[in-house]
């Protein structure tokens, strides 16, 4: 007998098929061949079985028809604790001539694999949406056929002179638009604009602040605290570690840790969390230093662990084997940063500060905050708080002030730098109020903790940050 007879009577015997051969991984038109029926019948099939077993993707369908164990006695899979999943279809080519149209192609597949890299979410294989076409017929049965939350769909014109891309996120349940965006670009060397155009898209959807986070996370404010799934709990502790506050990074802590006991291999909640106990420890919010840096290296080797290739866990790796006093060890972290994240800006950004003040060569960070900056055009404050500190150590003080102005305002860090630019630039009076509220407000935070937790090795940003500090009357 079959096995999803029993399990499953309310399935037709096409119904059957069509759920066998989608969890063998046969794609939509595939599954049409063999059963001589066309895609966009495959994903009405899909939808309805989706409905009927109560499963939400592939995997959960796979599981149910092998009899996983734990099923619920109704026969009904539990809902899933897995993050949001992406489904991206192939752009749309507008234009008629085959060179526009292969363009497109390898946008849609660059897209795709990137964001499987960088926004934390599963993102459906390139080679299943082709199969269905260049934009949903029908979001609500094409979201529960592909077991997917999100759909990102695109439209591409182009002539001799400029290329326009227009992006779209939706909702996979009602298909109610939640973020467009169009790029007009210049045709020149063709894989330049298809890098660029990639790089714009990814950076936009997947930062920090991008598209999907804001999604998400307002998405998440709606939900009841109980219900908060591992992701949720993710989403929720960036948010709170950006603030670089006190307060702001206790509760980030809480939030990613409850991430972590409920999925313990969310790689990114791992990430987060190391660099909240860096955090805590450079900004005078522990009261033992050495034991958050234990917890800093706990959580980053765990990262690194489950994900030798992240490039927010390499460069984290970078910044804790400077505090260790393994400088050529930050070095090689930063490298495979940098390889794995050279179009990431949120990655891009990281590095920068460290370059400028853990390991390596510090005339490059102002080349990579810049490439971040670009990259991502909806910076979180944090980087600016980054850009500040690089270039302070450049000596660049009045740019300097203007950026830590546009950071998080109850940083300890950022209060030390803005205090240090002012000094460095003779406004002694404004850097003498600056270093008063640091005293009053963080009382153990001191320069040589933050030297030493950040921490801040390369020997140039070392004695700039130590003249400015005696000049501002900054212990």
């Amino acid at each position: 007998m079959n096995r999803i007879a029993t399990s499953s009577p309310a399935l037709s015997d096409r119904e059957r098929a069509v759920a066998e051969k989608f969890a063998a991984g046969l794609t939509y038109r595939e599954i049409g061949e063999a059963l001589f029926i066309a895609p966009s019948t495959v994903r009405t099939h899909l939808a309805s079985i989706y409905d009927k077993l109560g499963v939400r993707n592939k995997v959960a369908l796979a599981a149910h028809l092998a009899g996983a164990s734990g099923a619920r006695p109704d026969g009904l899979s539990p809902l899933s604790d897995a993050p949001p999943v992406l489904a991206i279809f192939p752009i749309e080519c507008l234009n008629s001539e085959e060179r526009w149209r292969r363009f497109a192609d390898g946008l849609s597949s660059d897209i795709t694999i990137d964001l499987a890299r960088y926004a934390g979410l599963p993102v459906i294989a390139f080679h299943t949406m082709k199969s269905l076409g260049s934009k949903p017929a029908d979001f609500a049965a094409d979201g529960k056929a592909l077991g997917a939350t999100y759909i990102v769909s695109g439209q591409l014109r182009a002539d001799d002179q400029r290329v326009r891309l227009t992006i779209e996120l939706t909702d996979a349940g009602n298909g109610v638009s939640l973020w467009s965006e169009r790029y007009d670009r210049p045709v020149e060397d063709i894989f330049t604009l298809q890098d660029s155009l990639t790089e714009s898209v990814i950076n936009v959807l997947a930062g920090s602040y991008g598209a999907l986070a804001t999604v998400g996370r307002n998405a998440v404010r709606r939900k009841p605290p109980a219900s908060l799934r591992a992701y949720d709990c993710y989403l929720l502790g960036v948010e709170q570690q950006d603030t670089f506050s006190r307060a702001g990074n206790a509760e980030a802590i809480r939030l990613v840790s409850r991430a972590l006991e409920l999925d313990p291999t969310l790689v990114k909640a791992w990430t987060e969390l190391a660099y909240a106990y860096s955090i805590e420890a450079s900004s005078g919010f522990s009261d033992n230093v050495q034991g958050s840096i234990e917890k800093w290296r706990a959580a980053v080797e765990n990262a690194i662990q489950l994900d030798p290739t992240d490039s927010h866990a390499c460069a984290c790796l970078g910044d804790l084997r400077g505090c260790l006093g393994d400088l050529e060890g930050a070095e090689r972290a930063q490298q495979r940063a940098l390889e794995h994240g050279f179009n990431h800006a949120d990655t891009l950004a990281l590095l920068a500060g460290s370059k400028a003040l853990v390991a390596g060569d510090p005339a490059e960070a102002i080349p990579l905050i810049e490439r971040a900056m670009r990259l991502n055009p909806l910076a979180p404050p944090w980087y600016f708080g980054m850009q500040g500190r690089i270039l302070f150590v450049a000596g660049r003080h009045r740019e300097a002030i203007a950026a830590l102005r546009r950071s998080s305002p109850d940083s300890p860090n950022v209060l030390m730098f803005l205090a240090l630019a002012h000094a460095a630039v003779g406004e002694s009076g404004e850097a003498t109020r600056i270093a008063a509220r640091l005293k009053a407000e963080f009382p153990d935070f001191s320069v040589e903790r933050f030297i030493a937790a950040y921490p801040v090795t390369n020997p140039h940003a070392m004695q700039a940050i130590r003249d400015a500090a005696k000049l501002a009357r900054l212990g």
